[in-house]
C-alpha cells in the first residue's frame, strides 16, 4: 500500500531567526561552470600521474580498513611530515607540535579567529585582500578592520603601522603572495607590523612556493616571534585542491590554542592518508611549479606587451587590467571558452595561470574581445 508523504511546510530565508549580521549575505564563492578553459580558482591545471594516484589509493583503501575507528585526532604523523616539508622548504627546523592542519587553510584561519578573535576583539587586512578574511570574521564575531595597500599593491608600512595603533588588533592578516594581487612581502615589512601589533600575526603563505627565487618565506621568522602564524595549503602546488588540506607553523603555544577550539576528529582517515600520500610524492607532484612560474611570467610580459597592466606576481596568477567595464570582457572570455575571476579593485581581472595550451586559448581569446 503506498502512501502519499505530506507536503513540506514552506518557509523563506527571511523568516528564518538568521544572525542579524547574515542577512543579505550570500554564500562566497567562483562561478563553477563547465567551459573548456578553466582559469579562475588558481588551481595547478597538472593533475597527478597514474603513479601518484595509486599511491593516494592504496594509501586511502589502508585508512578504509579501519573506517570503523576515529582517526587520530590529533594527526601526529601527518604534522610530522608536513614540519619536514616545512623544514626542507624554508630551512627552519620545525616539530610535528609546531604545525597544525585543517580542512583547508580556510578551515585553519577560522581557528585562528575562534581561539584569538571573538566580541569586543578587531581583525585587520588590507585591501585588496582575500575575499575570506572578512567572513572568518564575520562568523567569529569578530569586528572586521580593512586598511589599504599602496598603489602598487605592496603594503604601505606607514599606513599599516598607523592603522595597527589606532584599532589595537587581535589579529593581524598578511597574504605574501597576496590574493588577488600576487605581491610577496619583504621580511623586514612583516617584522615591523610583528613589533607593533598587539596580537597574533598571520602570514597566509597559501601560494608560496610559486614564489621567485630569493623570495624568504615568513617561516624563517618565526624562531624570533612567538606570535607569528604562517599559513600554507596542498590545495596549489601540491595539486590537491579536492584532498581539502590546510595548514599552518607556529609556537607551541599557539597551536595548543587551536586544539582547543577544533572541533574533535576534525581531519578524517581519508583526509589524513590522502594528504600524507602527496607529501610522500611531493617531488613529482611540485615538479611542475617552475613551469607555472614561467608561465605566469611570460603572461605578464604579455599582458603589459599588449598595453595593459599586470602585477608583479608571486603566486601563480596574474592580476590585469585596467577596463571600463571589466565585467563585459570577463563576459566576453566565457563567450569564447575562457573562465576567470573578477577579483581585486575595480576594473582589474584575474587569470590562474594554466597549462601552455589553457594560456594561448587565454591571449587568443582577450585579444579577440579586445579587438586586437
Amino acid at each position: 500500500m503506498s502512501t502519499t508523504p505530506a507536503p513540506w511546510a514552506e518557509i523563506t530565508l527571511a523568516e528564518l531567526p538568521l544572525r542579524d549580521e547574515l542577512r543579505g549575505e550570500e554564500p562566497y564563492g567562483a562561478p563553477q561552470l563547465d567551459v573548456p578553459v578553466l582559469l579562475n580558482v588558481n588551481e595547478n591545471p597538472y593533475a597527478p600521474s597514474e603513479r601518484v594516484v595509486a599511491d593516494i589509493a592504496a594509501a586511502v583503501a589502508g585508512a578504509a580498513r579501519q573506517l570503523h575507528r576515529y582517526p587520530d585526532r590529533e594527526f601526529r604523523d601527518l604534522r610530522g611530515d608536513l614540519a619536514g616539508y616545512l623544514t626542507e622548504d624554508t630551512g627552519v627546523a620545525l616539530a610535528a607540535e609546531q604545525v597544525w592542519a585543517g580542512n583547508g587553510s580556510n578551515e585553519v584561519l577560522q581557528q585562528v579567529l575562534q581561539a584569538f578573535g571573538g566580541p569586543g576583539r578587531t581583525a585587520l587586512g588590507f585591501a585588496p585582500h582575500y575575499p575570506m578574511y572578512p567572513e572568518y570574521s564575520r562568523n567569529t564575531l569578530t569586528t572586521w578592520v580593512a586598511g589599504r595597500r599602496a598603489d602598487d599593491f605592496a603594503l604601505d608600512l606607514g599606513h599599516a603601522l598607523d592603522t595597527i595603533a589606532e584599532h589595537r588588533p587581535a589579529v593581524v592578516f598578511l597574504t605574501s603572495p597576496n590574493n588577488p594581487t600576487g605581491t610577496a612581502l619583504p621580511l623586514r615589512d612583516i617584522e615591523a607590523v610583528l613589533d607593533a601589533a598587539p596580537g597574533v600575526v598571520v602570514v597566509d603563505e597559501a601560494y608560496a612556493e610559486f614564489r621567485r627565487d630569493g623570495v624568504p618565506s615568513a617561516v624563517t621568522l618565526l624562531p624570533a616571534h612567538p606570535r607569528l602564524i604562517v599559513s600554507r595549503t596542498m590545495s596549489k602546488a601540491f595539486a590537491l585542491a579536492g584532498g581539502r588540506l590546510g595548514y599552518l607553523a607556529a609556537h607551541r603555544a599557539v597551536v595548543d590554542a587551536l586544539r582547543i577550539v577544533r572541533l574533535p576528529y576534525h581531519l578524517s582517515a581519508v583526509a589524513q592518508a590522502t594528504a600524507r600520500a602527496a607529501l610522500g610524492n611531493r617531488k613529482e607532484l611540485l615538479g611542475r611549479v617552475a613551469e607555472l612560474r614561467a608561465e605566469r611570467d611570460a603572461t605578464v610580459d604579455w599582458l603589459r606587451g599588449i598595453g595593459l597592466r599586470a602585477a608583479d606576481s608571486d603566486a601563480n596568477f596574474v592580476l590585469f587590467g585596467t577596463f571600463d567595464d571589466r565585467h563585459a570582457v570577463w563576459r566576453g572570455l566565457l563567450d569564447r571558452g575562457v573562465l576567470i575571476r573578477e577579483a581585486g579593485p575595480d576594473g582589474w581581472l584575474r587569470v590562474s595561470i594554466g597549462t601552455p595550451a589553457d594560456m594561448a586559448a587565454f591571449r587568443h581569446a582577450l585579444q579577440d574581445v579586445l579587438g586586437g
